[in-house]
């Protein structure tokens, strides 16, 4: 298995608090959580349908059922909520508020010098 198909150690520890199954929970304990999320993984990354998945990672209507289970159960909301960047709608700025030098917008010192006053401007 190559590394890019493996999730790292510290998206795992980042990961591994959020996820059913652990050791103490209440039910079943889940057999391998680091290996099915890197089956997960896999599945997006290629864009391929679950049966189309390596021997490597199980049986691939089993993974299916445990994904949409944790669907259900919102484990998947909770691990995107983890690994979320905070909140920063409140940093957005608007570009009516934003002014940028004239020549950010394409435009030459020379070009702006050549321009001649409207008709209009000089009459009144």
């Amino acid at each position: 298995m190559s590394n890019l198909d493996e999730i790292s150690d510290r998206a795992w520890a980042a990961l591994a608090p959020y996820l059913a199954g652990k050791a103490g929970d209440v039910g079943r304990t889940g057999v391998d959580n680091r290996l099915f999320l890197n089956a997960v993984f896999w599945v997006e990354r290629h864009g391929c349908a679950w049966r189309a998945i390596p021997a490597r990672f199980g049986k691939h209507d089993t993974l299916r059922k445990r994904s949409r289970r944790w669907a259900q159960k919102g484990i998947w909301q909770r691990l995107f909520e983890a690994v979320q960047e905070p909140d920063l709608d409140w940093v957005m700025l608007d570009s009516t508020v934003v002014r940028a030098h004239a020549q950010a917008a394409g435009s030459s010192e020379k070009a702006a010098l050549a321009t001649k006053p409207s008709a209009a401007a000089a009459a009144g």
